[in-house]
């Protein structure tokens, strides 16, 4: 257990943000350079690969909902949509209602480039223009994608199957390996501004009330599900407690299927249901994701004065529940995913992106918690309406014996465990 924590990618970032301040009180201004200017570089790496990321993610997943799934498909996929928005819409109006008492004074400025005054500015850049926008990714992801559910494409789909393969081993090999040294960077900086402390009290308060939440989300999906299939919300709760606590400690919605489908199974959900639901769910219900990441931009928005109208929030949140969907089958978790939105809508810069994916990963566990029990809520309601009539999905023994061989899995990659 202690070999398996020292490999993780949540050990990584720890220790890079503690690294970053420790070296932020010693380094000499030439050398700390040197890591703000790989920031810049792997920063607009990011920009150019992201569009690339989505449309490669997205395409695949659209075409995949769509063959042959069926009606239930397409109902339990708009439930765990409309839960993941829903979950969006609540941090929303949880950070309209609390930021302005709770990150009072706060401030952020992570790019402060005149290296005089005690910030850092690199030694040179390199532009890295994207093959198209986010939002063309996305477009063309959508078009393709649905197109695709219309006529015979199994030779687009194999294609995009591969693709899909392709980006994600540059995520895996290239993108995940640098982002420990990535966030050294940017904790460097921060530290250098003099700016390390007040960021992080801010942001402390913030992980705690995201962690807060995200039980509190749980406590939502409940009690709708407690009205919608008659039964008492808070044993329905208890029974899923097993899961939760697995998912705590795995990070892992994929690891934890055997035990999501056991206690879903113990609040007297069809088997077959709850075969369908559960591994289908663990890949596109991620509404204690959508919270915390929500939750992280609006108080970075809050924290650096960011002119950004109500729309904007909206759009981002819209958006970045689709993000979700495809979201499990990024190495490195739901916020990769979501780097583009974060820059395309909300004008995130590398500094504010980098410190997003480090507070994300220190508490992620908590999130898929999140995730892997509402998926039993979504269940109990669709076995209100679904049961008798979903045949043949109940999980044999080898399928929850190999959970694990997922997309999702934690997967070991130059000492990096992925999370979701």
């Amino acid at each position: 257990m202690k070999s398996k924590f020292l490999n993780s990618l949540l050990f990584w970032i720890v220790l890079a943000i503690i690294a970053g301040w420790v070296c932020s009180l010693f380094f000499p201004v030439w050398l700390a350079r040197v890591f703000v200017t790989f920031n810049g570089l792997f920063s607009n790496f990011l920009g150019f690969f992201v569009p690339v990321l989505i449309f490669a993610l997205i395409a695949p997943a659209i075409a995949s909902l769509g063959q042959g799934a069926g009606k239930w498909l397409g109902i339990t996929a708009g439930v765990a949509y409309g839960s993941t928005i829903i979950s969006g819409l609540i941090a929303w109006g949880t950070a309209s209602l609390l930021y302005p008492t709770l990150l009072a004074g706060k401030s952020l400025i992570t790019n402060v480039d005149n290296p005089e005054e005690g910030g850092l500015s690199p030694y040179f850049t390199v532009e890295m223009p994207a093959p198209f926008a986010v939002m063309s990714a996305l477009l063309l992801a959508f078009v393709i994608g649905v197109a695709m559910t219309a006529v015979p494409s199994r030779n687009m789909k194999a294609v995009l199957d591969e693709l899909n393969g392709v980006i994600l081993k540059v995520v895996t090999s290239f993108v995940i390996p640098l982002l420990p040294i990535y966030i050294f960077g940017t904790f460097l900086n921060l530290g250098m501004n003099e700016n390390f402390g007040s960021t992080m009290a801010a942001f402390g308060t913030v992980l705690v009330l995201s962690i807060v939440m995200t039980i509190v989300i749980i406590l939502i999906q409940y009690l709708v599900a407690g009205v919608v299939a008659g039964v008492n919300p808070f044993v329905a709760l208890k029974n899923m407690l097993p899961a939760y606590f697995t998912a705590l400690g795995t990070s892992s919605s994929a690891a934890t299927i055997p035990v999501t489908y056991a206690s879903t199974l113990k609040n007297k959900v069809d088997e077959d249901v709850a075969g369908f639901v559960v591994p289908l769910c663990a890949t596109i219900h991620l509404s204690g994701s959508m919270m915390k990441i929500t939750l992280y931009a609006l108080a970075i928005v809050f924290m650096g004065n960011l002119d950004i109208a109500a729309g904007q929030v909206l759009g981002f949140i819209l958006l970045l529940g689709i993000m979700m969907i495809a979201a499990p089958g990024v190495p490195g978790g739901a916020i990769m995913a979501a780097v583009g939105l974060l820059q395309a809508n909300l004008g995130f810069d590398e500094s504010m992106v980098s410190l997003m994916i480090a507070a994300y990963i220190v508490v992620d566990s908590f999130g898929t918690a999140a995730n892997v029990t509402g998926d039993g809520a979504i269940a109990l309601m669709l076995n209100k309406f679904a049961a008798g009539k979903i045949k043949g999905s109940s999980l044999d023994d080898a399928t929850l014996d190999n959970a694990n061989v997922s997309r999702e899995t934690s997967v070991e990659t130059a000492g990096s465990t992925v999370v979701k």
